[in-house]
């Protein structure tokens, strides 16, 4: 691990940034600086705090976690005069945490005290006349150079952006869910969107006056929350008519959790505050409700940027999101069709006022969003709202209703006549997508997708059979119905639909009279740690050729990994992890402006003819993994060798597995069932609770492979286990095999590569050739799967032929031992029976 991630940020000082109060501290010095305005120079971690007499063993033991001195002289640290303010970060429960700041504070010079443990805050003060350290009507601290009477009196102009605003909602949400007068944490991402609004609403009027989204110093939770409500009306009044608000809405958390809230916010300005930081804060309320739970996942911006970068939507086109959950694609669309205007000639000599209100108008006339839960329409208003206007083009309906059902402003702004879906030049979106949220007969019977297809020749063709029908399908159709002739659709669906048979009438579906432009091979961590699944971002043309080159781009990572904790990129060379996030999406945009650069790293172009066995994952036609693959063995003294050229030269011949057993006959008989799991440390283990009969082996078998001697089991699907290998014993012939294992089997070991069974083994472990398996392994519903794309593996053969045998000898010589102490054991099992191994 670099030693830099292991820094503390304001000090420098070595510390474990794995911990969790660790994280919470290192957050914390962040707000205090940027927020706060206080400089790194003014901070001290893990001082000790001189309690009582100087030998006390407290003084030992406990240390305050952050310490802010008055200056950045590094000689003035006295806790008697010098001390400023103390941040506790360390896990104890809020009633714990805040005894030991106050008693902090209590022995040194402390002004003012926080105490958070990420989840929760509370702030402490000293009052200025009396001295007492208290607790009440305070929501906040000063900044460098304030003090509390300055709080709340900082005019909307001077109000700054917020860094890190998705750290404060959290903290809300979770403060708010433990201690408020609401138990339900979705009801209270509700109360926070009203609270949000009333917010911005403050934020857009009279610039040089006081915010009314305040607290004063002192002031009472009554008198902040009647204030509150005042804005709340005036924002009801506003948006009743756009469905975001009922005429009997209101907020209903009581004054000390709006005092709170607002606390917390007041000195920010959302309007400001950088849209990606907003994005981010809202979809905390949105998680606490609808994530994971409904199929509905929010979209990385890092993916968005680059759907719209592919796009290109221009001024006066009309772009709809049928599923925009929070706003993300419809948001980042319009900043760049504004930076368009601001760089076009046509608007280029407009006045400032001119050229604001042209492109309100252009977010009011040309923006539209639909999604089935009000919540997420609410927020998608909101962030609307944020960047500038477009709310009233989004409203609340499900998508996969037909046009006839839609009702409401979703009619008005989507139905043309009775029956027919207003069309759109643009569509983006992320649709929600599961196994186990399918939409059920008696809506999917209105989709061609939502029949079942059956095979004809070549074809797939559509029966009069309907099934219930996974969302992400429908939407697909969906969103081809809503699109002009011409017009571009990006679309964030699983990888299924892009190699697998039984899916192809998905992709046949997609590729008709269509022009697929780009395909890009989104990180299987992109929607982890909510959703499991593989996907790829699809940009298609509607109604035109396929162009000759489709631009194909692969990102192995977004800056996450599956816990959806940061991810570093790995120096190989030196060993060690940067301080660089590992998201390849930066690279890929940057590179899209010349796609065919053979510079490239991750983007690259793919004739449409050269796409092989109707296989559109992009990582499958990656050649610049393979070449610096190929460069390596290279200098390793390595030829490359595919596995398919060993088949074609028959040197080589592979088998599929047998099956699978009912489950009510494992265990009842004497012949092994070989599952992925039992392919270990290439050996075969017998699970004895396995053992079938005799006749279901034959039955299962029936014309299947008969194993030898020497033959090569090889893992193709399950999770993480593909690529596993066994070599077959004279004692492991006699086995059922799961149709997960294929069978290699080395025809003539005397051929001019040197490979018999052993060296096989040897070259199909091998490193060079492991680290191709991602380009090969693709997601196939939810399990991984290479099906028989191994034999596109290439294969690290020394051009040595002395080392060739070597290293057969010394793998031969350890199996001629391991199957010694396999009949050692035989002839025991033999002699005493009735012994399991």
């Amino acid at each position: 691990m670099d030693l830099e991630l292991n820094k503390d940020l304001a000090t420098g000082k070595k510390v474990d940034k794995t911990k969790p109060e660790e994280k919470v501290r290192q957050e914390y010095e962040a707000i205090l600086h940027d927020d706060y305005e206080y400089a790194f120079e003014q901070m001290d971690i893990e001082v000790t705090i001189q309690r009582g007499e100087k030998h006390n063993l407290k003084n030992r033991s406990e240390r305050a976690d952050i310490v802010i001195y008055k200056t950045t002289n590094k000689s003035k640290r006295d806790q008697s005069e010098d001390i400023l303010g103390i941040v506790e970060t360390k896990k104890p429960t809020r009633k714990e945490g805040v005894r030991q700041l106050q008693s902090y504070m209590s022995a040194t010079s402390c002004y003012w005290g926080v105490w958070t443990n990420g989840a929760e805050i509370e702030y402490v003060y000293r009052h200025p006349q009396t001295g007492e350290i208290k607790t009440d009507y305070v929501y906040q601290i000063p900044k460098n150079g304030e003090t509390f009477e300055d709080i709340g009196k900082v005019s909307k102009k001077n109000l700054k952006p917020a860094s890190n605003l998705k750290a404060i909602f959290r903290r809300l949400l979770n403060s708010l869910y433990a201690n408020t007068n609401i138990s339900r944490r979705e009801k209270l991402g509700n109360e926070m969107i009203r609270l949000i609004f009333c917010k911005i609403w403050d934020e857009r009027y009279d610039q040089d006056a006081l915010p009314k989204f305040r607290v004063g110093f002192e002031e009472s939770p009554k008198e902040v929350s009647k204030r509150v409500h005042q804005l709340f009306d005036e924002v009801k009044k506003e948006l009743v008519s756009d469905g975001v608000f009922d005429e009997n809405d209101e907020i209903k958390l009581d004054d000390k959790s709006i005092a709170y809230v607002v606390g917390e916010l007041e000195q920010f300005s959302l309007l400001k505050t950088n849209k990606d930081v907003v994005g981010d804060a809202f979809e905390v309320f949105a998680e606490s409700k609808l994530v994971g739970e409904k199929g509905e996942f929010f979209t990385p911006r890092e993916v968005v940027k680059t759907a719209v970068q592919i796009i290109n939507p221009q001024p006066g086109q009309t772009i709809v999101d049928p599923a925009c959950g929070s706003g993300g694609f419809l948001i980042y669309a319009l900043e760049h069709v504004w930076e368009v205007m601001v760089n076009d000639r046509k608007y280029r000599g407009m006045s400032d006022s001119d050229l604001s209100l042209a492109k309100s108008d252009i977010a009011r006339k040309t923006f539209f969003g639909i999604d089935k839960e009000m919540d997420l329409v609410k927020i998608s208003k909101a962030y609307m709202a944020i960047i500038g206007d477009g709310r009233s083009g989004i409203a609340q309906q499900n998508t996969l209703h037909t046009a006839e059902d839609f009702e409401g402003p979703a009619r008005d702004l989507f139905v043309v006549g009775d029956d027919k879906f207003k069309k759109f030049d643009i569509v983006l979106t992320n649709p929600p997508f599961g196994s186990k949220i399918k939409v059920l007969k008696e809506d999917a019977r209105h989709f061609e997708l939502g029949h079942v297809w059956k095979t004809d020749g070549d074809k797939k063709v559509m029966t009069n059979e309907v099934r219930d029908t996974e969302p992400q399908v429908l939407f697909i159709e969906r969103c081809l119905e809503m699109l002009n002739d011409g017009g571009k659709l990006a679309i964030i669906i699983p990888e299924t639909y892009f190699h697998a048979p039984k899916a192809r009438y998905v992709l046949e579906y997609m590729k008709k009279n269509n022009n697929f432009i780009a395909v890009i091979d989104l990180a299987h961590n992109t929607f982890r740690p909510y959703n499991n699944a593989k996907t790829v971002l699809l940009i298609l043309e509607k109604n035109r050729p396929q162009q000759e080159n489709i631009v194909m781009a692969v990102s192995e990572e977004i800056g996450h990994d599956h816990q959806g904790k940061p991810i570093y990129r790995y120096d190989k060379k030196a060993h060690v992890f940067t301080n660089e996030i590992w998201d390849d999406t930066e690279i890929i945009r940057k590179e899209l402006a010349e796609p065919s650069n053979p510079a490239n790293t991750n983007t690259f172009v793919v004739k449409a003819s050269d796409i092989k066995n109707d296989v559109y994952v992009p990582r499958y036609y990656w050649g610049k993994k393979i070449e610096a693959l190929r460069e390596e063995a290279s200098e390793l003294g390595f030829d490359f060798v595919q596995v398919k050229t060993l088949i074609d030269e028959g040197i080589l011949e592979t088998y599929s597995g047998h099956g699978s057993p009912p489950s009510q006959y494992k265990g009842k008989g004497t012949i092994p069932y070989v599952r992925v799991a039992d392919i270990v440390n290439w050996g075969i283990y017998k699970n004895p609770t396995s053992l079938i009969t005799e006749d279901i082996h034959r039955t299962i078998k029936a014309g299947g492979v008969d194993l030898k001697a020497e033959d090569l089991l090889y893992v193709s699907r399950g999770s993480y286990r593909i690529g596993s290998l066994a070599l077959v014993s004279k004692f492991d012939t006699d086995v059922l095999l799961t149709r997960e294992i294929h069978v290699l089997r080395v025809l003539n070991s005397n051929n001019k590569y040197g490979i018999d069974p052993f060296y096989l083994l040897y070259l199909l472990s091998h490193k060079l050739t492991q680290e191709q398996l991602p380009s090969k392994i693709f997601i196939d519903t939810t399990l991984p799967n290479i099906a028989k794309r191994y034999e596109d593996l290439y294969l690290p053969v020394d051009k040595d032929p002395k080392t060739r045998q070597y290293i057969k000898d010394r793998i031969k010589a350890v199996f001629e031992k391991r199957w010694q102490a396999q009949q050692s054991l035989t002839d025991i099992t033999d002699e005493f029976g009735q012994i399991v191994t």
